[in-house]
């Protein structure tokens, strides 16, 4: 699923060739795309685009009158420029025709996990379904994020991926995030001392920046707009690198399920304590409770 730097980079891409042009006509070829009567998405036609924007993991397209398009990608959610007369492929599900020449904007998700909604607000970004979303990581302070983290007692893999905490972080990154901070995905965020919990802010912005700059990952589906892969890929330190040497000590990667979602992370750059690891060990093998916590195989390491 596209994450923060890659629709970051989507909406980089769209704002200029969007911004200032007029809507003429919207084709919904997928009804369940749209969350709602297609009578209402047609009440964008003939309004101009005045905004582009990402707010967590969903592009925010503004369309004046307090009308806007909010599109989740979900996992293969692409945008892509044609030229009006060729004919969509089968997975197209939405198509965007302007006044005046040039291409159309086209939705494609071959999967048919997107969701398209119409917002009728003058404050999108406050009100539902956005308003729910916690802070961009990118534009938190380093006290405002330990402050925030004070709260909170869950791991820190599944805090990183609470969007209510913070919006747009999912798989991939939280695992990178981790890493870069040295620090293990089971590990409570009430634990974490007062440098560990700057080095988290510190890490959560150095990567995500980078990734942004880098144009996002391409895993398998994502393209931005223009159809170009990202390259953060060819950064990853452990997400996806089951068994491959850690990029910055050589151990091997190791993965486990956390929270339902795979999770890459180091044994030892990634240190756990040891009550930690009896903690896990108990939830892995219910029936040894009360025997000794040692895990006896490689998957079961920490």
């Amino acid at each position: 699923m596209p994450e923060l730097p890659e629709v970051e980079t989507i909406a980089a891409g769209l704002r200029p060739r969007l911004v200032g042009r007029r809507i003429r006509e919207v084709r919904l070829l997928w009804p369940k795309l749209f969350r709602g009567p297609e009578a209402d998405l047609r009440k964008i036609e003939g309004r101009r685009v005045t905004d582009v924007r990402r707010r967590g993991k969903m592009l925010l397209v503004s369309c004046g009158s307090g009308l806007h398009l909010l599109f989740h990608l979900k996992m293969t959610g692409q945008f892509h420029w044609e030229s009006p007369g060729t004919v969509p492929d089968k997975h197209t599900r939405l198509r965007i025709a302007f006044s005046g020449p040039g291409r159309e904007l086209r939705f494609r998700d071959v999967r048919k996990f997107g969701v398209l909604r119409l917002l009728r607000t003058r404050r999108p970004l406050e009100d539902a379904p956005l308003g729910g979303l916690g802070p961009e990581p990118l534009e938190l302070a380093e006290v405002e994020f330990a402050r925030r983290l004070a709260c909170r007692k869950g791991r820190l893999k599944s805090l990183l991926l609470n969007q209510s905490f913070l919006a747009g972080i999912g798989n991939i990154y939280a695992d990178e995030i981790l890493h870069d901070a040295g620090l293990h995905p089971l590990r409570s965020a009430a634990s974490l001392s007062a440098p560990e919990i700057r080095r988290l802010a510190r890490s959560t912005r150095r990567i995500l920046a980078a990734a942004v700059a880098a144009g996002g990952s391409s895993i398998r589906d994502y393209r931005d707009a223009d159809g170009m892969h990202g390259l953060f890929q060819r950064e990853h330190r452990v997400y996806g690198r089951k068994g491959r040497p850690c990029a910055r000590c050589g151990t091997a990667v190791e993965r486990r399920v956390i929270g339902g979602r795979s999770s890459f992370f180091c044994p030892r750059c990634q240190r756990c304590s040891a009550g930690l690891r009896r903690h896990v060990a108990k939830k892995l093998h219910p029936a040894r409770r009360g025997a000794s916590s040692k895990l006896t195989s490689p998957d079961d390491s920490l």
